[in-house]
């Protein structure tokens, strides 16, 4: 059975996809090894390391450093496989979708009903009074101070002078709860799941993919994943070529 023969004869697909979903928009994944290489080079340090609860409380001014020279990319837009998604959630046969990526562009491709496990770049909040920015606001030189006080990387409140911190969820943090819960009940209410640009080997990715009951899964990504005997139908092609029909 083909792709489009799967999606045609559905009413409830729900989509989960990861990093390679927005490489093809030109977001690098910061785990692959171009990432890991540039981190160790520039910081001395892994990506992992460098976007952990950790160094964001003890070295905000380097964790600030290199969330923004290595996670936003504001010029980027949607690709195809955003578009196509977009056009399925419209059309009525697709009723979610759930991702690990952090930067928008399912909502900015028209995606209404999108849970994001580990956040978003486009929220951020004041962690002492609660106030709530924009992504422009904490890239914006004029609201930035480093630790001594001078121009810096660390964002501040313009209400109560508190660090401005961005809603995602970092390494050595968990996932929020209610995001993972209705994740967890659109995948269980599928009847149809796609997987796509993600080799699920990053916890807790594949974890999701035992709450599906429904009757057909399909992956989509370049290279092998963990999952893939379990689908029923495997593409290994870029997945904006392979959801593009569907626009």
């Amino acid at each position: 059975m083909t792709l489009r023969e799967i999606v045609e004869k559905s009413h409830n697909i729900v989509f989960f996809g990861g990093a390679g979903v927005s490489t093809e928009s030109g977001i690098p994944d910061f785990r692959s090894e171009t990432g890991l290489y540039q981190a160790k080079l520039a910081y001395g340090r892994s990506p992992e390391s460098l976007i952990s609860h950790s160094t964001f409380v003890a070295e905000p001014e380097l964790f600030f450093d290199y969330y923004k020279h290595n996670l936003i990319f504001p010029d980027t837009k949607p690709n195809a496989a955003h578009l196509a998604l977009a056009k399925l959630e419209t059309e009525g046969r697709l009723s979610a979708v759930v991702t690990q990526n952090i930067d928008g562009l399912h909502q900015m491709a028209g995606s209404r009903r999108v849970y994001e496990l580990h956040g978003s770049v486009h929220r951020n909040y004041c962690m002492d009074c609660g106030a709530k920015f924009d992504l422009g606001y904490i890239m914006e030189d004029d609201n930035c101070e480093d630790a001594n006080g001078n121009k810096g990387s660390i964002p501040l409140c313009n209400r109560c002078g508190g660090v401005v911190r961005p809603d995602v969820v970092l390494y050595e943090e968990p996932l929020n709860r209610d995001t993972v819960l209705q994740a967890v009940e659109a995948i269980s209410d599928a009847d149809v799941l796609i997987v796509g640009g993600t080799s699920l080997v990053v916890y807790p990715a594949a974890e999701y993919l035992r709450y599906f009951k429904g009757s057909r899964m399909v992956l989509i990504n370049k290279s092998k994943t963990a999952a893939d005997d379990r689908a029923d139908l495997v593409i290994r092609e870029p997945i904006g070529e392979v959801l593009s029909e569907f626009l």
